[in-house]
């Protein structure tokens, strides 16, 4: 896709001209405007000249994107709201001389206001006074008449040609009638002449230019807002590093980091760069990124991320990404990519906003004539037009969709959950179906060993140790569970001799001359007892795989090894359920071990025994029945993300999976993939309810500014009709702004974490620090956190690591499980609710 700055844009149907210009260019595949950006990103063969050509034809400027700005993540400086001052210093002078026109005209006939001398017996002094007040109200206010007209001009009339026709059509008749009001006034009849002064609507055209710049402020101002998300990750970069050079520290700008440098981070320091830790160890808090709350421990050969904070530690790193490479520019720019293109629920009111404003306008022309024609006098019919043009919003319309998307896609962002498009981020939220990958998607991707069981007589340390010995040179998958289960347990191998990995077999070992055996079931089934034959076939009922280990020809019993769930599957899927979801497991498993692996996880489904392109043909045999959200991780999954409505790619998979997939999950966490629906499903429901305002605003103010209820006594002045439409767009962005409260839902397994604190001051502990979440309701601000927080820390044995208003959450870390009971009465007791508890 080609991107394309696009300037002299003012409402929706200032895009909507745009997009049907570029659209009708030969060559040109798909185009979609973004309002909210000013942006354009066109698809097809056209020429980058013949599209500019096209814009430039249709009354709005068009320039090329820069390789250099698409690759770049959006600067801040292009987010910041330059329009919100602009429009306040036009605000300030239009209601400075508002106020003195409003007192010339109406005070001293509705408030018995005095007036200067001057003024006395001379209406046309008065309606001099009134026109110069007005005048100089719209020459601040000129933008709408010049972009109003450039749109006439260009057969595309937009949101400021109604305004500079209601505003103008009212100035232009009250000049008329100032001349009759001059002529009444020299011919003596003053009587008369001070009547045509009600016939005057300068205090109606400046009024009108000055409620829509009230709206304009504050929809401008609601509109920075929306992109505070993509503004808060930007901020994340520092601008320094230290850098080392011959082991001394030198402090540089961020710019002159390259690949291969080595820079050195200090406890509180922001990583300037991706990179991978070469010495020194620590916690990095990476929820700037991920959302996990809870630091990583990062030693040698760790990752770590540009943007995340050391929390303590002394790191020294080797960049491995740096500037628009690195992991947080890819996460900017993908936020701003996502905003530039359109959802498909946005296809209906562009349609409506393309042909808007002329509607309007003939409504408008309408409206006066059949008033005429109903007998009422000229300026009466004129106010009736005048306030069908002023009401009329097209700009609520067309920012709808594209607030709430900036504001959803900068929300999931910020919590680790990254949508590519507008239309994945509708789309996840109307899947039906969730199609999960069953290896590092489901599971942890790697085998552990789950079960141990000796052989009689035989002590579980030494299985351990014959087990340990045996495999310690193997390089096969399951050798590295056993070893890792081993070193677990403080059991160090044996030294032996003479290692052979026999394939098909297993592994043989000599130590201290007796040979030492291991592997399946089925190449040691002639040497194990009924017992442990019986066992092994349990377990691999269970999909589990049993390893048989002997020494000197006597079985010394099975150690049982699976690829396990992660700690928070089962939770994960079972709130898609809850959401109304139907998932399917996908795996190439066996299908034994694969239903004992579905049953455990809770899926609806399980189809087994798929090769890549299998998945694939899954996912297609599932679309008969539904969309489908596919889940996965890695190479295999791409075909399989591609062929779904929606792919996720989860954050251990591989880029290959990431490319693939519509929406990234920086976590590796199924629950990330349940708030991406529930983010989803928010972000849309506004959408419907911010078209539902537009849609039903224009419907029912249309009619009530056109006169339907004056026989009921009730009508609408042009004033308050621009006050009406002032407001319309302003509260569409502000109900956007609503997604900001979005909160995620935790990961299991984060919720029963256990650290292990390494260091005192006579040697190294392995002490189990026991982390507890408190969902609370009622925090508001920062001094909610700490009336919260002091609470808490009068709680005996706990420490206070987060209270996060924000998340509404307390994390505290205790070396026994608390007391639950102390714990939530001290919250009750400080005034606030507590949702839950958990370890």
């Amino acid at each position: 896709m080609t991107q394309y700055h696009v300037t002299g844009m003012s409402c929706a149907a200032c895009s909507a001209r745009v997009e049907k210009a570029v659209s009708g260019v030969e060559g040109v595949t798909s185009c979609a405007v973004s309002l909210l950006t000013n942006s354009m990103g066109v698809e097809g063969t056209a020429t980058p000249e013949a599209v500019i050509a096209a814009v430039t034809a249709a009354g709005y400027g068009a320039s090329l994107k820069s390789d250099t700005d698409k690759k770049a993540a959006p600067a801040a400086d292009a987010l910041a709201d330059t329009e919100t001052p602009k429009l306040r210093r036009r605000l300030l002078i239009s209601v400075i001389l508002l106020l003195m026109l409003m007192y010339v005209s109406m005070g001293h006939t509705m408030l018995h206001l005095p007036l200067p001398d001057f003024f006395g017996g001379n209406p046309a002094a008065v309606g001099l006074t009134e026109l110069l007040l007005s005048a100089a109200v719209l020459v601040v206010s000129q933008r709408f008449f010049v972009s109003g007209f450039r749109g006439v001009l260009h057969r595309a009339p937009n949101m400021d040609t109604l305004v500079a026709m209601g505003s103008g059509v009212s100035f232009i008749w009250s000049c008329v009638q100032l001349y009759r009001i001059t002529g009444l006034t020299a011919s003596g009849d003053t009587a008369q002449a001070s009547h045509l002064l009600h016939e005057l609507y300068f205090e109606s055209a400046a009024m009108i230019l000055t409620l829509i710049t009230v709206g304009k402020m504050l929809e401008a101002r609601a509109k920075g807002k929306t992109t505070d998300a993509l503004k808060g990750l930007m901020s994340l970069s520092p601008k320094t590093a230290l850098i080392l050079e011959n082991g001394t520290e030198r402090e540089v700008p961020v710019t002159e980091i390259r690949r291969g440098t080595l820079f050195a981070v200090r406890p509180g320091m922001i990583f300037p760069a991706d990179g991978t830790v070469q010495s020194g160890s620590g916690a990095v808090d990476e929820s700037a990124l991920t959302g996990e709350s809870i630091p990583v421990d990062k030693a040698p050969g760790d990752r770590v991320r540009a943007g995340t904070r050391n929390q303590s530690g002394y790191l020294v790193c080797e960049a491995t990404e740096t500037g628009d490479d690195t992991t947080l520019s890819q996460i900017i720019r993908m936020v701003g990519d996502a905003a530039a293109t359109k959802a498909p629920i946005a296809k209906t009111a562009d349609r409506v906003a393309g042909i808007f404003v002329p509607a309007v306008i003939g409504i408008a022309l309408v409206t006066a004539a059949v008033w005429l024609l109903l007998g009422q006098r000229f300026g009466y019919a004129l106010a009736r037009g005048v306030s069908v043009l002023v009401i009329s919003c097209p700009c609520a319309l067309g920012l709808a969709t594209p607030v709430a998307i900036m504001v959803g896609s900068g929300v999931g962002a910020k919590n680790g959950i990254l949508f590519k498009t507008a239309a994945s981020l509708e789309e996840t939220g109307r899947c039906s179906i969730i199609a999960l990958d069953k290896t590092g998607t489901m599971t942890a991707g790697t085998p552990q060993i789950t079960d141990i069981l000796p052989a009689e007589g035989v002590p579980e340390a030494a299985l351990l140790a014959a087990a340990a010995s045996a495999e310690q040179y193997s390089e096969h998958p399951l050798a590295s569970a056993v070893m890792e289960y081993a070193a677990e347990r403080g059991i160090s191998p044996d030294a032996v001799t003479d290692f052979a990995a026999e394939t098909g077999s297993g592994v043989r070992a000599l130590r201290n001359g007796t040979e030492l055996r291991g592997g399946s079931v089925s190449a040691m089934a002639g040497q194990m007892p009924d017992t442990l034959k019986r066992a092994a076939a349990a377990l691999a009922e269970a999909g589990k795989t049993p390893l048989c280990f002997s020494e000197g020809g006597r079985i010394l019993g099975l150690l049982a090894a699976a690829d396990t769930l992660r700690p928070d599957s089962q939770a994960a899927i079972r709130r898609l359920h809850e959401l109304g979801l139907k998932t399917v497991m996908l795996t190439g498993d066996n299908p034994r071990t694969a239903e004992a692996i579905g049953r455990t996880a809770g899926v609806d489904r399980v189809m087994a025994g798929l090769l890549p392109g299998g998945k694939e043909e899954a996912v297609r045999t599932l679309a008969k029945e539904g969309k489908v959200l596919m889940i996965g991780d890695g190479i295999n999954d791409a075909p399989a993300l591609t062929r779904a409505d929606v792919g996720i790619a989860v954050g251990g998979g591989t880029e290959i999976a990431a490319d693939a997939a519509d929406v990234v999950l920086m976590r590796s966490t199924l629950t990330d993939a349940v708030n991406a629906v529930r983010l989803s499903r928010q972000t849309l429901r506004n959408i419907r309810q911010n078209l539902f305002w537009a849609f039903c605003y224009n419907i029912v103010g249309i009619p009530l500014a056109a006169g339907v209820l004056v026989p009921f006594g009730l009508t609408l002045p042009p004033m308050f009709g621009a006050a009406a439409m002032s407001l319309s767009s302003f509260l569409v962005v502000s109900n956007a702004l609503r997604l900001n409260f979005f909160r995620t839902e935790m990961p299991a397994e984060a919720a029963g974490t256990l650290h292990q604190s390494t260091q005192n001051q006579k040697g190294t502990v392995d002490q189990m620090t026991i982390t507890t979440i408190m969902e609370i309701k009622g925090m508001m601000c920062p001094h909610c956190e700490a009336h919260v927080r002091k609470a808490l820390e009068a709680v005996a044995g706990v420490t206070v690591r987060e209270v996060s208003h924000e998340k509404n959450r307390a994390v505290l870390e205790s070396a026994a499980a608390p007391d639950e009971a102390a714990l939530c009465k001290a919250v009750t007791d400080a005034g606030y609710e507590v949702l839950s508890v958990t370890r």
